[in-house]
């Protein structure tokens, strides 16, 4: 199987979630005898086309900032330039490809590439990480219109979709195809990688890691904290973004402020397992989560792990009967994590139910997709 990813960010040159995937199914592929090439931005040092991990890397852009804006929001004239510049490097080569696989966001990327395969019939299959909708309001404001249309066009267009989860998968049936056309293959874990990593000398008894922005709700977390958590108990949280400053003001005014300790965000991401080993309680009342790969890193490691029960995360599909779950309010949040630093264990194994994320067992999935999308039997 010849194996095209389509991705402006390329790891471990960028380190987000999206490129965390498509490196850890694409070494596996290559591993078991596929060629694997990315088309991305030139991040790396050296020439245009390296071999990488048995991957072919090929830019066809050069490094740009992502980000742009106060609030961190990704730039729209990087994406838009990418997915120019992957036209016709992709069309040249789509011969030697059995099948091209996009990341959807930030969109224009998947409709370039349906753009350069359409004379080859080569199948699209694109990875739904997450469908915004209505969020589209908070984040973009004023052109808020403008991205609801790019991801209901990019929904539309003939594809072979995968989503991270059923939360994502129900959400893309509202603007797209129906759910016999999409196939569910979960984000992954290195499962034995974090079961040998080091607890930290300076852990916590309650972790949060994550991006500091409203959705993530670790304003609840730090009242519920102070609410109930006793004098020698620990508070960390992991992570930078917009709403850290308005959160560390939020709990210098709290009584328990002394126990409470801002790590900003850990450039080694052993550190942040290292976090976890170290913590007996890893709560996250996040309101969004189109997957959730913190629950189930934090469960690889055996935390009693905390979630909001909310319909636009998928918490509830990643931890099952293995964490618990609590309204996205103070007082829920507060019960909960009183009953958890006094000892309370789900029902099942959070090791146990980390296994099934392992990146061996999603890649296999991901393999079995793809081939499906090139014999046709999707």
């Amino acid at each position: 199987m010849r194996v095209a990813f389509v991705s402006n960010v390329v790891y471990p040159f960028n380190t987000g979630g999206a490129e965390k995937r498509i490196h850890e199914i694409g070494t596996r592929l290559a591993d078991d005898g596929h060629d694997v090439t990315i088309y991305g931005r030139h991040f790396w040092d050296g020439p245009k086309e390296i071999t990488h991990e048995g991957m072919t890397l090929r830019a066809v852009s050069p490094e740009r900032e992502l980000y742009t804006g106060a609030d961190g929001e990704r730039s729209i004239t990087e994406a838009l330039e990418f997915a120019k510049d992957v036209v016709i490097p992709l069309q040249r080569r789509r011969d030697e490809h059995d099948v091209v696989v996009a990341s959807v966001f930030p969109y224009f990327p998947v409709l370039a590439a349906k753009l350069s395969t359409l004379s080859a019939a080569t199948p699209v299959v694109t990875t739904w990480h997450e469908v915004w909708r209505t969020y589209w309001d908070d984040y973009l404001g004023n052109l808020a219109p403008f991205g609801k249309l790019v991801e209901r066009v990019t929904a539309r267009i003939p594809q072979y979709p995968i989503a991270v989860s059923g939360v994502t998968a129900n959400r893309l049936t509202e603007i797209g195809p129906d759910s016999s056309q999409i196939q569910t293959v979960p984000n992954g874990i290195d499962y034995t990688g974090i079961q040998e990593t080091t607890p930290a000398d300076d852990g916590f008894d309650v972790l949060f890691a994550g991006r500091l922005i409203e959705d993530k709700r670790v304003d609840l977390l730090l009242e519920a904290f102070d609410r109930v958590a006793p004098p020698e108990t620990t508070l960390g949280i992991v992570g930078d973004g917009p709403k850290r400053a308005a959160l560390e003001q939020q709990a210098r005014n709290l009584d328990s402020a002394p126990q409470i300790s801002f790590l900003g965000f850990l450039e080694e991401y052993e550190d942040v397992l290292a976090q976890m080993h170290a913590a007996d309680v890893f709560a996250s009342p996040s309101t969004r989560e189109g997957f959730g790969i913190t629950f189930a890193e934090a469960m690889a490691a055996d935390c009693t792990v905390i979630a909001a029960d909310h319909p636009e995360s998928a918490a509830d599909e990643v931890i099952g009967d293995a964490g618990f779950l609590a309204d996205p309010t103070v007082d829920s949040l507060a019960e909960t994590l009183e009953a958890a630093l006094h000892g309370d264990r789900p029902s099942s194994s959070p090791t146990q139910r980390a296994q099934q994320y392992d990146w061996d067992a999603v890649a296999d999935q991901a393999e079995t997709a793809y081939q499906r999308a090139i014999d046709g039997s999707w």
